[in-house]
């Protein structure tokens, strides 16, 4: 068994913390850096240094999330509510994602707009519907080969995912600062 799994396996929250706290963040300075066109923080080393500790916590609540979508989509499957067959394979990949980018994704990203406007002094939920939006095209895709994944493995691939989306993000033209018009 390769030590990463037991290090997850041995410490299931300090690992998530961890993970996301470093690739989360490395995601947003990514980002950062391909919207300026050169390397780039998105913020003060001060509010990076809170993000992280922001990205650390959310994920302690994507563990908890995962958790408690494999119950809720087992207890579907045990009460007769969603097909038997759906409890492995493909389909139990699948089914977790969707749920949990239907009933928990939401939730979760309006509390980490949250945690951001706070560490960066903003009011309101500016972005949020490009945000949602990539529950649909983004996360229900990677998080269906995530849940395909063992467990010890699904929260470092799901923050990995999260650095990934940054990259696309940093290079999407619409999500670059539009130049100042001219005087």
């Amino acid at each position: 068994m390769s030590t990463y799994r037991l290090w997850v396996m041995a410490h299931p929250l300090l690992s998530a913390a961890l993970q996301f706290g470093l690739l989360g963040t490395l995601g947003e300075c990514v980002a950062a850096s391909l919207r300026a066109r050169r390397l780039a923080l998105p913020c003060t080393p001060l509010q990076l240094l809170a993000k992280a500790l922001a990205w650390a916590l959310l994920g302690l609540v994507i563990k908890a999330g995962f958790v408690g979508m494999r119950g809720f989509a087992g207890a579907l499957i045990q009460h007769g509510l969603l097909p038997a067959s759906w409890a492995t394979g493909l389909p139990w990949a699948c089914l977790l994602s969707v749920l949990t980018n239907t009933f928990f994704g939401p939730q979760m990203m309006l509390f980490h707009r949250l945690e951001d406007n706070l560490i960066l002094g903003r009011r309101g939920f500016q972005g949020m519907g490009p945000a949602l939006r990539t529950l649909a095209w983004f996360w229900i895709p990677a998080h269906t080969l995530t849940f395909s994944l063992p467990v010890e493995y699904q929260v470092g691939l799901a923050a990995l995912w999260s650095l990934v989306l940054g990259i696309i993000l940093g290079w999407t033209p619409a999500a670059r600062p539009q130049s100042e018009p001219a005087s």
